[in-house]
């Protein structure tokens, strides 16, 4: 009950499958390169791919993707349910950033299950600031890692929009290394788990999920609501480098303001600890890493903040530009705190504004390149990506 009045719809029934009239980026391809599709052809293809060349998704401010591509579909045509989409992206990018990510939502007809992926293999150099609000931005230690991630999460529906879930997660950090001896991050975190001289890191742990979601399009999400529970124990027996367990509770919710274009509000909020284990160092809390997108935080560096709790708070206000859909602009603001390292509150709130160009990219499958430009009191960085934020 509790659940269904958060996430009550407001102004009605909103049509997502409204494309008359509207225009994507595929429209004016058409158009430029006089392409036109045969008569006969039938109705559009069940998958919808959109493409990106360049992305941030991985790679952080600096990534150069060679190619980020998502396809949205449904697994049998026409049958009721959500639409599922699978990214593929491969990236490049400064630094010395490499890897190869791969992120699918799958949903089976009528939603009776849903599937969520996230796997990585990257080699992933990256700055630290150490534990809790009161670090300094010029005081970093730049670590290099190579980084295996394997999250696999099954959900069963137990009532409409209602599921529950277990998944198997990895977390596999190896070659750990930083400038100095091999201890030189535990002294500089003052942490000493994951950090110590082995130059490995890993966590096998298993998860049990309650989802709550009445979205129908992960890609360009329309009005509804999303609400993840998601508890997570590590055991020795599994491989794990120290036992330690974490909860994840997040939520987001989407009002309109109208019904027949874009313009409308994004709430996002997540509490994420690490309930006082033994968790490794970069498997604690940290803006940028949130478990399941790793879009937190617009106008901090990724990392930037990492304590044994984090808290995050989002807000962005969405509006077309053109009344054809094309172009549209987001305004968005954010907030977050980590526990500090001594007393375990928290002390300091860290915040960050900016705004973004939205550009449709597929109509039909609801996708947009967004280009977000984000500002804090000590860093500044543009944000490029398919698909929403959050």
């Amino acid at each position: 009950m509790m659940l269904t009045a958060v996430c009550a719809h407001t102004l009605g029934q909103y049509d997502s499958t409204r494309i008359q009239g509207q225009k994507d980026l595929i429209d004016i391809g058409k158009k430029v390169f006089h392409l036109h599709a045969k008569p006969g052809t039938g109705p559009p293809s069940n998958i919808q791919f959109s493409f990106l060349p360049v992305s941030n998704q991985a790679a952080g401010p600096q990534g150069l993707t060679i190619t980020a591509t998502t396809a949205t579909f449904r697994l049998v045509n026409d049958a009721p349910g959500n639409l599922s989409t699978v990214t593929f992206a491969p990236y490049v990018a400064l630094h010395g950033r490499f890897g190869f990510t791969f992120r699918s939502n799958l949903w089976m007809p009528a939603n009776r299950w849903y599937l969520m992926g996230d796997d990585r293999l990257l080699y992933y150099p990256q700055d630290t600031w150490g534990l809790g609000g009161a670090t300094s931005a010029g005081t970093r230690l730049r670590v290099y890692y190579k980084y295996l991630r394997l999250y696999e999460t099954v959900f069963k529906r137990l009532r409409p929009s209602l599921f529950a879930g277990a998944g198997l997660l990895v977390d596999n950090r190896y070659d750990l290394d930083s400038p100095g001896d091999s201890t030189v991050l535990q002294i500089f975190t003052h942490y000493p788990y994951g950090t110590g001289a082995t130059e490995q890191s890993t966590s096998v742990g298993f998860s049990v999920n309650l989802l709550y979601d009445t979205r129908r399009n992960t890609e360009d999400p329309l009005p509804g609501c999303y609400v993840h529970l998601a508890y997570r124990f590590n055991p020795a027996w599994a491989g794990t480098s120290n036992p330690w367990r974490s909860l994840y509770a997040e939520m987001r919710k989407y009002l309109p303001f109208s019904h027949i274009r874009q313009d409308m509000l994004a709430i996002w909020t997540f509490y994420w600890s690490a309930l006082n284990s033994h968790a490794p160092y970069f498997d604690l809390p940290s803006i940028g890493w949130d478990p399941y997108q790793q879009r937190s935080g617009r106008g901090f560096p990724q990392n930037r903040y990492r304590g044994n709790s984090l808290l995050d708070f989002e807000l962005e206000y969405r509006r077309g530009i053109t009344s054809d859909g094309l172009l549209g602009f987001v305004l968005f603001a954010n907030a977050n705190s980590v526990t500090d390292a001594a007393a375990g509150r928290f002390t300091y709130l860290h915040s960050a504004v900016g705004a973004g160009l939205r550009i449709k990219f597929n109509k039909r499958s609801g996708s947009n390149i967004s280009l977000d430009f984000g500002h804090s009191r000590s860093f500044t960085g543009i944000y490029l990506n398919l698909g929403e934020t959050f």
